[in-house]
């Protein structure tokens, strides 16, 4: 295996901590991604992305760690988008719109002021495209608590949510609460955006977050089964990423290295490719019967 490990890789303290700093986020990111994409909120974690992008930054002139810029910046963008209103499409998307205009904002005069008022280099890069290879083993522990906070919560209201994410109608007429339930999934996803921006960048994190869990349920029809491929894909993405990216140190006499996020995207966008060429190969073969009963139960819920 020497072809993909370079010498040293797995002797590298900083890599060690990347590969399971790595490893737990792409964990959250593929359980809260698939939720995401069933309830049709990916332009809200976009949003969010901003958020994270503007509380990063303002975190980095604060001088604290980007950490808590990022995930706490996107739980205020959280709260700000449910008390301007989530509830129906048009109220989420007026409110996903307002906080990405005010995001974009005050990321902009944050990563101005860090750029004009510190003798840092690298800080934009950093917090837009992100450095896991920088991120120290102390932060681990963090990482770990608030992803087991995110996955413990979702094991809470999971069904709830889940049944929000298929019917609205149905949910309420169950005496679901649904403005509750809406409220904490987006807390939710403000932490697991935090939690991939210090992967690949604030700005590339709905990569992670969207990717892998959409690839997922193009080619499972069982919910069980998406989350365990979503989780899977995101883990794959993630550790393959890192590998390459210290691997591409080697690659030219210039002994410079790509970025992860580079890596992590592409091979991201490498899994939709092909689980969309499978989807198309399966729909073409499936007759018409087979064929309506997939897109009749997308997720297994029957």
């Amino acid at each position: 295996m020497n072809w993909l490990f370079e010498p040293g890789l797995f002797a590298n303290q900083s890599v060690r901590t990347a590969l399971l700093v790595g490893a737990v986020v792409a964990v959250v990111s593929g359980v809260v991604g698939i939720f995401t994409v069933l309830r049709g909120q990916s332009f809200a974690g976009h949003a969010l992305t901003d958020v994270a992008t503007a509380g990063g930054a303002g975190a980095f002139l604060a001088g604290v760690t980007p950490l808590v810029g990022f995930v706490g910046g996107g739980v205020v963008g959280a709260g700000a988008m449910d008390v301007i209103g989530v509830q129906g499409v048009k109220g989420r998307d007026i409110a996903t719109g307002v906080v990405l205009g005010a995001a974009t904002g005050l990321a902009a005069l944050f990563l101005y002021l860090s750029a004009t008022q510190s003798a840092a280099t690298g800080t934009t890069q950093l917090i837009l495209f992100g450095s896991i290879f920088t991120v120290q083993s102390s932060t681990l522990p963090v990482v770990i608590a608030l992803s087991a906070v995110v996955l413990a919560t979702l094991a809470i209201i999971g069904r709830p949510l889940l049944l929000s994410s298929l019917s609205v109608e149905l949910a309420s007429a169950r005496g679901v609460r649904l403005r509750a339930i809406g409220f904490v999934f987006m807390v939710i996803l403000a932490v697991s955006v935090g939690l991939s921006a210090i992967i690949i960048g604030s700005i590339l994190s709905t990569a992670l977050l969207i990717g892998p869990p959409a690839s997922a349920l193009k080619l499972v029809t069982r919910f069980g089964s998406g989350v365990l491929l979503a989780v899977g894909l995101g883990v794959l993405a993630t550790l393959l990423g890192i590998v390459l990216a210290y691997d591409s140190y080697y690659w030219t006499s210039s002994r410079r290295a790509l970025p992860v996020s580079f890596f992590v995207v592409v091979v991201v966008v490498v899994e939709f490719a092909l689980a969309s060429l499978v989807q198309r190969r399966r729909r073409s073969k499936a007759p018409p019967p087979a064929r309506a009963a997939v897109h009749g139960d997308p997720i297994g819920w029957h």
